[in-house]
């Protein structure tokens, strides 16, 4: 007998004994599933969801810095000749930046205003394109983002040259004493960027630093943004500021916020890796509990076996094989439960307190994912399996056939 004739044959027999003794095999599929379950749901969410995190951090430019004061404490000319004498530095611009409201026809939305170099903004998030028109020049024109030229259902409501009508704080002796309206012309529209968790451009109306003081009416810089020569000058700079101004300035370094966050996703990774191992471990007692039960109960019939010429590693073999065909079995259904889990999950979306950003994606179900899934839970067979098909290999057949 060929060696794949007696395979099938041995699969042919497995299927037959699983399906002789059905529901002890259900509950113990049901059981395998659940560790796989668990591990293609939230492996593939927490992983898609950090990717994109990490990726749009990143997107704003891995030697960028962004210098901000704090409480009872001023940015000046002072502090951005300082830091541009630094040699990392390639280039330091200071920026204003507030809040407002802007009104289109009946509808009001909440908007970013940054005031900026614009060829500054260019190159620290290099993602960034334009749709439409080209980079403004004068001090009443403002680039804006996709969200702020078209509603929610794709249609366009600003167009280039269009009036935007902005609601913005009035600030009179550094403090905000009411509300006053401002209107620019739209120079350009930008493509969609999808979001940020400092910056979201979609969301935002760009204005020359000019704008800022004249029109804003802000004299005072709201932080400085620098570019470093290199990323990896990038903890140097970082490292020089803070020593310098200790609490006067909060230096945010963009990469830095990237690697917190893989750090914390790779944690909850392996926390949920760790969880789905339990489960798995409890599936091997529950395979190994099946298959024990099961060897008992055949003993007579592995007697049989060994009478007509069946040696104790082909009978193994069998009882391996269906500890495996079993695990296979509970990891397509865990894998398929898992997806649609996934799914689900990931419709709810991941709204980021403190942001106002909303992330809706799409679960990663990577080839990786699925394999790692699947060769644990073979070897969840495989451990369970194999004290059982141990003992029954060394089964004497007389012993076996005089077993009532």
């Amino acid at each position: 007998m060929s060696f794949y004739t007696l395979f099938f044959d041995f699969i042919r027999l497995s299927l037959k004994a699983l399906s002789e003794r059905r529901a002890r095999a259900i509950l113990t599929i049901v059981g395998i599933a659940i560790g796989p379950l668990v591990l293609v749901m939230m492996s593939s969410v927490v992983s898609s969801y950090s990717d994109y995190i990490v990726e749009r951090v990143t997107s704003l430019g891995q030697n960028a810095i962004a210098v901000f004061p704090m409480e009872n404490y001023k940015i000046d000319g002072e502090d951005l000749d300082f830091i541009r004498s630094l040699p990392e530095i390639a280039r330091a611009e200071p920026f204003f930046s507030t809040q407002g409201i802007l009104k289109r026809g009946t509808e009001e939305i909440k908007v970013s205003i940054f005031a900026i170099d614009y060829t500054l903004l260019f190159e620290a998030i290099g993602s960034l394109k334009i749709s439409e028109g080209d980079v403004p020049s004068g001090l009443l024109y403002s680039i804006v983002g996709r969200k702020v030229s078209f509603r929610d259902g794709g249609e366009q409501y600003f167009a280039l040259n269009d009036i935007l009508t902005l609601t913005i704080p009035k600030i009179e002796s550094g403090k905000i004493t009411g509300r006053k309206n401002i209107n620019v012309y739209v120079g350009a529209i930008l493509e969609e960027y999808g979001g940020a968790l400092i910056v979201d451009p979609d969301s935002t109306v760009f204005l020359s630093p000019e704008a800022g003081k004249k029109l804003l009416g802000m004299k005072d810089w709201s932080g400085i943004f620098i570019l470093v020569h290199d990323p990896s000058f990038v903890r140097s700079v970082v490292s020089t500021l803070r020593s310098k101004y200790e609490n006067k300035l909060q230096v945010i370094a963009f990469s830095a916020i990237a690697e917190a966050i893989s750090s914390v996703t790779d944690a909850i990774g392996f926390i949920n890796f760790s969880t789905s191992l339990s489960a798995f471990a409890v599936a091997v007692a529950g395979v190994a509990a099946t298959m024990i039960t099961s060897v008992m109960e055949r003993t007579r019939e592995i007697g049989v076996m060994k009478a007509i010429g069946y040696t104790s590693i082909q009978i193994l073999t069998l009882i391996l094989l269906e500890s495996i065909v079993m695990s296979l079995i509970g990891a397509s259904l865990g894998i398929s439960l898992g997806t649609v889990g996934a799914h689900m999950l990931s419709s709810r979306g991941l709204t980021i307190g403190g942001v106002g950003l909303t992330l809706q994606l799409a679960p990663k179900i990577t080839p990786t994912l699925i394999l790692q899934t699947l060769s644990l839970t073979v070897m969840i067979g495989l451990l369970g399996g194999a004290l059982p098909a141990y003992r029954a290999s060394r089964i004497p057949p007389i012993v076996a056939l005089r077993y009532e």
